[in-house]
């Protein structure tokens, strides 16, 4: 090869690098989030979009930039560690994940890729996080854990029913946090009530729940938000307007299958909140720095068809209170 040959091999060899990193440079990068729900496809489906609609404006969409793998644990919490595993091996950018149980499996599967988890109530008192502020660990989020939720709740069953006394309250074994059931005791002290804590693991346990509530007559019902009350949530309204029970609820969405009443977090507002978190961390964010944030919003919902069918009246500065009425 001459000399000649040679400088011109060389310079061709330069334009085709710099071709080929000129190519690379826009070809956009894809990123993979994983999901991990408690609940279905089906009972996830609206809370999903929302999420989506989110990372769109922040510049994802799915089938363009962003692949996001999807598993569901049907409230089936024994399905956890396997789902856990199975995402992690994916290698996902991000996990992205749904209450406490499913925060802890994951958390426990991998301690590199960064978990943003949402509508986890204690994620101190669980273990993924060493603090709100500062989390130190590859989980961060947004935490439904407060003292006035918890408090307005019950204060809230005192304003419909002001003679009662028992409260009974349905929950989960867990994925109820201790921190949130000493929030309760402590509310229901300062408001003169006593709580009568009552589990379901089941769907099939519901029936016999309420079957003992009929027997024991609590005055009203707390039903504490998780996977199996959600993924049951109209048949758990069912139950309690065919017992006339006046209920208050975690989420409007109880409200909306029938429910009495609901005073929440803005699940909008936190899963939202939840896609600005993963967006900063796909742009090299570190998890262990993102402060949890903290529900700042809350929401009355009442449910005028149902108050009437269990002949409950509203008084009027609930009324006037109230965020939205179902009529």
């Amino acid at each position: 090869m001459t000399d000649v040959q040679r400088r011109q091999f060389l310079v061709r060899s330069i334009a085709l690098a710099l071709f080929a990193g000129a190519r690379a440079e826009a070809q956009p990068r894809t990123y993979r989030i994983a999901t991990l729900a408690m609940t279905s496809a089906a009972a996830t489906a609206q809370r999903g979009k929302i999420f989506t609609e989110r990372l769109e404006e922040l510049g994802y969409r799915e089938g363009t930039n962003l692949v996001i793998e999807r598993r569901y644990a049907e409230a089936r919490l024994e399905r956890l560690p396997e789902l856990a595993a199975e995402i992690v091996a994916l290698k996902p950018d991000v996990i992205f994940v749904g209450a406490g149980p499913a925060a802890v499996a994951v958390a426990k599967a991998t301690s590199t890729i960064p978990i943003v988890f949402v509508t986890v109530s204690d994620p101190v008192g669980i273990g993924i996080v060493k603090s709100l502020r500062r989390p130190g660990t590859n989980v961060t989020g947004i935490s439904t854990l407060s003292a006035d939720l918890h408090g307005k709740r019950l204060q809230l069953l005192k304003e419909v029913v002001p003679t009662a006394s028992k409260v009974a309250v349905l929950h989960s074994p867990g994925e109820t946090s201790q921190a949130t059931l000493a929030i309760l005791n402590e509310a229901s002290k300062t408001l003169g009530v006593v709580l009568r804590p009552i589990e379901a693991k089941s769907e099939q346990d519901l029936a016999t729940v309420f079957k003992t509530l009929a027997g024991e007559r609590p005055d009203v019902l707390y039903v504490l938000e998780g996977s199996l009350s959600y993924l049951h949530r109209a048949r758990i309204a069912e139950l309690a307007n065919s017992a006339r029970l006046p209920t208050v609820y975690g989420l409007v969405e109880f409200v909306e299958a029938g429910g009495l009443m609901s005073y929440s977090f803005s699940l909008t507002e936190h899963l939202r909140a939840a896609a600005t978190c993963i967006d900063k961390i796909l742009k090299g964010a570190n998890p262990a720095d993102l402060p949890v944030e903290r529900a700042t919003r809350f929401e009355l919902v009442l449910n005028m068809k149902t108050a009437k069918a269990q002949g409950v009246k509203f008084p009027p500065p609930i009324l006037l209170r109230a965020d939205r009425v179902i009529e």
